[in-house]
């Protein structure tokens, strides 16, 4: 691949996104600010879908860091509508392969030696192709797999230049995530530059392979006690940077529903140790997979298991995109699986602020009474039951506390996204597999077992709320002795950011309709007084365009 090359995919990706970004604001901002929304509103999802198929194009034409933009995209079912992640679904099967020769020259240089003298077979035809690799069936030479103790394996194989193409393709996010930045409401509530770097880091870790192997092995680890968990071993002396040989453990995917059901497996059973699995690697391991999609998940039967162990085993694969959940992020999440399993909306929110989601001008208690009313209402009910609820009776829900939900001042801290994509893409799997599949019923006992480990830790916990009672208490008097002060002086202030932002709003409102007013007013005149004194008509119509750049400009420095 040439710097040219290179330069012109820069380019491609850049524009792309630029059409995208001109098309949000002309529909978005400028008519709706014209007083057209509703027009907007309605071609909005055709819209959606149209942008959505041509970015899967885009990705498929060209590879790299775009597949791994619309996978990660296809599974934000929280915050993209259905139509578009709909269309990114299929991205995950549809890499196109490398050529043969070309992958064949990677991984002599990483083996050093012909592919000939360490595999007795070798399959040209890739089992699967990825993003950024892509994985060929082989056998080991005799000595190899007495060695090993297997003799299938499987061959993951970087793509030639990936790494020169994921520089590129970060460029280029980085630019666009500029131009996100200039938006208000995406700058308010997250910190674009930030996530990018997340999404830089886990993805140049992806294409370590020294760093995939030892994650399988930490992983394999972590369920050693576990005989329904099964993880592949990895061949260290096949193995590199850019080459990294495993024990082929292909069984039943995940998403063949009839396979594991002919197979006599439960598939109730297979979801509900898919969440147990992961909630361990959460709260217990604090290392979880991250990209744990149907293709990387299999159900292996076991006809000739003892009566001693399992019928069959839950089998995952693919550790190149793995994620860790610091001490402070797993008390958040503790907090919030606890809150969730006992219907504590007090609790919830508590975690939610730990957790970073809130920011601290947030209305809690709001939010913990919108909270409380969610539980009461939709607590309890299962995935089906959920989605059976009248679309009227959301859509109620929604706008009683849309004042709310529009000025909530929240973020998604970088260090979540990767925990909610794999969340998010879980629960598609586990209602898939149990179409009755119940989160709360997976959620209740365990988040009693938290709370009963919580429950041990009482004393040390009750030792530190009373020292921070106690460093409280000391600087206490002092400061009621300010607030009586600023009281009698007629200086003391209550803030009310809800009411507050609500007057802006209304403000803004007021405003930008006397200047849509004034704009129409000026632009009749001009165009009735054309006809008699044609020279005050093109001046009065010129004039319209001041009020109406005034406008726009406005709304695009403060947002909706």
């Amino acid at each position: 691949m040439t710097d040219a090359d290179l330069r012109a995919r820069y380019r491609r990706i850049v524009l792309f996104f630029a059409r995208v970004t001109v098309s949000f604001i002309w529909w978005e901002i400028v008519l709706r600010r014209l007083g057209l929304g509703r027009l907007a509103a309605r071609t909005r999802t055709e819209r959606g879908r149209r942008a959505a198929l041509r970015f899967r194009g885009l990705a498929v034409s060209m590879g790299g860091l775009m597949i791994k933009v619309g996978q990660f995209l296809s599974a934000r079912l929280d915050v993209l509508p259905p139509e578009i992640t709909r269309e990114l679904a299929g991205l995950q099967d549809e890499v196109p392969p490398e050529d043969l020769e070309e992958v064949r020259a990677v991984a002599e240089s990483g083996l050093g030696v012909p592919l000939e003298e360490h595999f007795a077979w070798f399959d040209t035809t890739p089992l699967a192709a990825a993003s950024l690799g892509q994985v060929h069936r082989a056998r080991l030479r005799p000595a190899d797999a007495a060695q090993e103790g297997f003799a299938d394996v499987v061959v993951k194989v970087q793509r030639p230049h990936i790494q020169r193409v994921i520089e590129v393709d970060l460029s280029a996010l980085r630019r666009v995530g500029g131009w996100m930045e200039r938006y208000r409401p995406i700058r308010e509530r997250a910190d674009v530059r930030a996530l990018l770097e997340e999404f830089a880091a886990t993805t140049l870790q992806e294409v370590d392979y020294l760093a995939e192997g030892a994650n399988a092995e930490t992983f394999a680890r972590n369920f050693a006690d576990d005989p329904h968990v099964r993880v592949p071993r990895v061949v260290w002396e096949l193995s590199g940077r850019r080459l990294l040989t495993l024990e082929d453990v292909s069984a039943v995917k995940l998403a063949d529903h009839a396979a594991i059901t002919a197979a006599g497996i439960h598939r109730a059973e297979v979801a509900q140790l898919l969440a147990d699995t992961f909630l361990q690697q959460i709260f217990t391991d604090g290392f979880f997979h991250a990209d744990p999609h149907p293709g990387n998940l299999f159900v292996s039967p076991s006809p000739d298991a003892a009566d001693d162990e399992p019928g069959w085993t839950l089998t995952y694969i693919d550790f190149g995109m793995m994620g860790e959940v610091p001490d402070e992020l797993r008390t958040g999440l503790r907090d919030l699986v606890i809150a969730a399993g006992l219907r504590d909306s007090a609790r919830l929110v508590s975690g939610l602020t730990r957790l970073g989601v809130l920011l601290p001008t947030a209305d809690l208690a709001s939010i913990e009474a919108a909270v409380e009313q969610v539980f009461d209402r939709f607590g309890g009910l299962r995935m089906d039951e959920l989605q059976q609820i009248d679309p009227e009776e959301l859509i109620r829900f929604g706008l009683q506390f849309r004042e709310l939900l529009l000025e909530l001042p929240f973020q998604v801290p970088e260090n979540l996204l990767l925990l909610g994509r794999s969340l998010g893409i879980l629960s598609g799997i586990c209602t898939g597999l149990d179409p009755e599949f119940d989160v709360w019923a997976t959620i209740t006992p365990y988040a009693g077992q938290l709370l009963d480990d919580e429950r041990q830790g009482l004393p040390q916990t009750v030792l530190s709320e009373a020292m921070a009672l106690a460093r409280l208490a000391l600087v206490l008097p002092r400061r009621a002795d300010r607030v009586l002060t600023l009281a009698e002086r007629g200086e003391l202030r209550i803030a009310t950011p809800l009411l507050s932002s609500q007057v802006r709003r209304l403000e803004r409102t007021v405003s930008r309709t006397n200047g849509v007013l004034v704009f129409a007013a000026l632009l009749l005149a001009g165009a009735i007084l054309t006809a008699s004194d044609p020279g005050t008509g093109r001046l009065l119509m010129f004039a319209s365009v001041l009020p109406l750049v005034w406008v726009l400009a406005a709304g695009l420095r403060r947002g909706p």
